[in-house]
Order: C-alpha cells, then structure tokens, then sequence
C-alpha cells in the first residue's frame, strides 16, 4: 500500500513524529517533487516515502537496527513494504552498500532531496559542512568522507546543482 499524504501525516501523529522532523520531511517532499518534475516517476510512491522516511525518529530500535532500520520495520508493520523498499535507501551510507544503494530514480530523487535538506533547503555542499562541523566520531566521519563524491556524483546526474 501507498498512503496518501493524509494517511502519511497521520502516522506522523501514530509515532509522534517531532515537529522539526515534521518540518524536514515535508520540505523533503517538496524537493524531490520538485526534482521529479518532467521526469516519470511514482510521484505517490516518491510523496510517501518523502514524508516518512524519518518516521522512526522517536521511537526505540530494536537491538541491531540503525536509522533507517527502524523505520522500514514500521512501515512492513503498517503494510506499506513499496515505501519501506524506498526508504530502505535513503540513509547517508546506503550510497556506499551495494545492497541498499539508491537504484530507482524515486530512490535516487529522496537520497538526494534528503542530502538537500536540513531546516530549510541548502544544498549538498552546505549540508556535508554541517555535518563536518558536528566533529563525528571516526567511524561516521569515514561514512561522511567516503559518501561525499558518490553523493556529489549523483547530483551530477540528477543535475541538482542550480536548484540548492
């Protein structure tokens, strides 16, 4: 099942969704809308994934999960597996994991929007600087290194770049 945007915004309610990751995905969506134009896509599948792809944010994971784990437990649960393949890859390292790498261009489209996006749209650049300044631990700073060209590659591709 795909929700609507409506059965969408109400899981955000079910899971108690913060309001500023409400905020986020919703301008999520709006970008990768905006970046599907004139493209042929799913547009209720890119919506949906859109606006729950950070669904998990406020609830415990299980042992073993990582964000976005979680979130596609919740949504197998709910019955929406379409969206749950979606958002299955929109995490920062699945760009590196072969297995969950964004393949599809809906995949591809969140990956990207969600690298746009922070409170408000500020591009890949930007948001690889926040993310930079946070002063990660190794491990997460190697993720963030390592995906930096491959996300830079794929804005390359979707030619984002005059959007940010």
């Amino acid at each position: 099942m795909i929700p609507t945007e409506e059965q969408a915004k109400a899981l955000w309610d079910k899971y108690q969704l913060p309001e500023r990751k409400r905020n986020h995905v919703a301008l999520v969506a709006k970008v990768a809308l905006s970046l599907a134009e004139k493209r042929t896509v799913n547009k209720n599948l890119l919506l949906a994934g859109a606006l729950l792809h950070d669904i998990d944010k406020n609830i415990p994971r299980l042992p073993g999960e990582r964000h976005p784990d979680t979130a596609v437990r919740i949504l197998r649960e709910e019955g929406m597996e379409e969206v749950a393949e979606l958002v299955k890859t929109h995490s920062l390292h699945a760009i590196l994991d072969p297995a969950i790498c964004p393949k599809t261009l809906e995949e591809k489209l969140l990956y990207l929007a969600d690298k746009m996006v922070k409170d408000e749209v500020i591009g890949v650049d930007a948001r690889f600087a926040l993310w930079n300044d946070e002063h990660l631990p190794p491990d997460v700073q190697k993720i963030l290194d390592d995906s930096y060209p491959k996300v830079k590659e794929l804005e390359k591709e979707i030619e984002v770049a005059k959007l940010a």
